[in-house]
């Protein structure tokens, strides 16, 4: 009991926070205060640091540590590491989300930043497309495919799931707005009640 009462407590380190973030060739990184700014061929990112959390650079490695004792320190470095790792990807590679119309008619056309849809709707939705994301339509899709692209994964996806909103995949014919390589559960639906 007594080894147990006198033994240090040791400090929780996440497992996905104690990998190091490697930079790629032309990424830099930079922290003023509690502001990470990361530079690359694909844009600028920036974002807040928790204070309790630490980023330290040695070359071109990146090591995130956290000074809060307990779980949320291990939770914090987890997270803050997963952040930067998604930020330094983003401004190397960039993110790509593809959407896919599937319908009878349903298309969409962009027009400089503004994507426009026609979904069979009464109304045709219209978008904007934020700063920092870029759109392309397939040649070959005629409408039915929206690719788009940006270094911030979070803005990305956000708008993704606004354009897949406007009108979700249902589940008896599949009609609607899916993520491409999304599989829809479909329902059988009343002619297929009194099939055993």
């Amino acid at each position: 009991m007594t080894a147990l009462a006198t033994a240090p407590t040791m400090e929780r380190q996440s497992r996905v926070g104690k990998r190091p973030v490697n930079l790629p060739k032309g990424v830099t990184y930079s922290v003023s205060g509690e502001i990470v700014t990361v530079k690359g061929p694909k844009g600028t990112l920036t974002k807040a640091i928790v204070p309790t959390v630490q980023i330290a650079q040695d070359g071109d490695v990146l090591t995130v540590t956290s000074t809060s004792p307990g779980r949320d320190g291990a939770r914090l470095q987890g997270l803050m590491r997963a952040l930067v790792a998604s930020m330094v990807k983003g401004v190397a590679d960039g993110y790509e989300r593809g959407l896919e119309l599937v319908g009878t008619g349903y298309r969409c056309e962009l027009k400089g930043k503004v994507i426009t849809f026609s979904l069979g709707l009464s109304h045709q939705p219209v978008i904007t497309l934020p700063d920092g994301v870029a759109a392309n339509i397939p040649a070959d899709s005629k409408g039915t495919m929206l690719m788009l692209s940006a270094a911030d994964k979070a803005v990305l996806g956000q708008l993704a799931a606004t354009i897949r909103g406007f009108r979700p995949p249902e589940p008896y014919g599949g009609k609607g707005i899916r993520y491409r390589g999304e599989k829809v559960r479909k329902k059988a639906g009343k002619a297929g009640k009194g099939r055993k």
